[in-house]
């Protein structure tokens, strides 16, 4: 009786834990469903977190099942995890303990994970999307930082001239930034379905920070090239971001 209880009791504390709300696993279809993945531009945009009128399609929402610790003092808060696709990025925590963030999935199969800091809670979800006719994100570009209360902007520059970043989130080409986040950690992802063949630039600023000495930062810059099919590439970039004001350089590439 006594081995029973304890297994009684063991999804009652799963189910109280960090949870994914969306995307749900399983088929779906999305043919003549219109989605939005970019936020409305807002500025300051001090936060991650999307709208609730943002496309549920289109959309990572969960909660971590508590409220977010504040970091001892001297120690600094390491973010939770989100994988996409195996694509890992920071993921920003809302004071409640929900989390939300537009992204673009594509065609096929899809896989999301949220992962506690310390790795010992995570949660997940897979999904197959069998519309035919949904465009592949072809070239995809993730921007995140390992500081809390830095802003790095992201700047990419494509074969024909145009430049996307936070003051032009939808380029003309297809191209779209999907959140300016300017309070520490990212992630900042540039998508595009049908990008132009050629030589691309691809820029990170230093904005700033919110203190009097702003840390030193690191630049991660994750480059994917034809997202979830068996010709998909990923490329990784590990940048210091020394003093506000740097503009630097990450990558540089050809596609395709």
């Amino acid at each position: 009786m006594k081995y029973l209880l304890i297994l009684l009791l063991i999804p009652f504390a799963q189910a109280e834990g960090l949870r994914l709300d969306a995307p749900a696993g399983g088929w779906r279809n999305t043919t003549g469903k219109a989605e939005r993945y970019t936020q409305n531009v807002q500025y300051p945009a001090t936060l991650v977190n999307t709208p609730e009128n943002q496309g549920k399609l289109a959309l990572i929402r969960g909660h971590i099942g508590k409220t977010p610790k504040a970091p001892a003092k001297g120690e600094e808060n390491k973010p939770y995890q989100l994988i996409v696709n195996g694509v890992p990025m920071p993921l920003r925590i809302d004071e409640d303990g929900s989390f939300s963030r537009p992204y673009s999935f594509g065609r096929g199969a899809n896989s999301v994970e949220v992962r506690s800091p310390d790795g010992k809670e995570h949660a997940a979800s897979q999904f197959y999307d069998s519309n035919k006719d949904r465009a592949q994100t072809k070239l995809r570009v993730v921007l995140s930082w390992n500081t809390n209360s830095t802003d790095l902007d992201l700047h990419v520059i494509s074969p024909d001239g145009e430049h996307t970043y936070y003051g032009n989130r939808v380029s003309k080409n297809g191209g779209a930034l999907d959140v300016d986040v300017t309070s520490g950690y990212g992630p900042e992802i540039y998508a595009n379905p049908s990008p132009p063949k050629g030589r691309y630039l691809v820029y990170v600023n230093y904005y700033g920070g919110y203190s009097e000495n702003p840390a030193m930062t690191i630049a991660q810059l994750s480059i994917i090239n034809n997202e979830n099919t068996l010709h998909e590439k990923q490329q990784l970039f590990n940048v210091p971001m020394r003093k506000t004001g740097d503009l630097t350089l990450v990558g540089s590439f050809v596609y395709p």
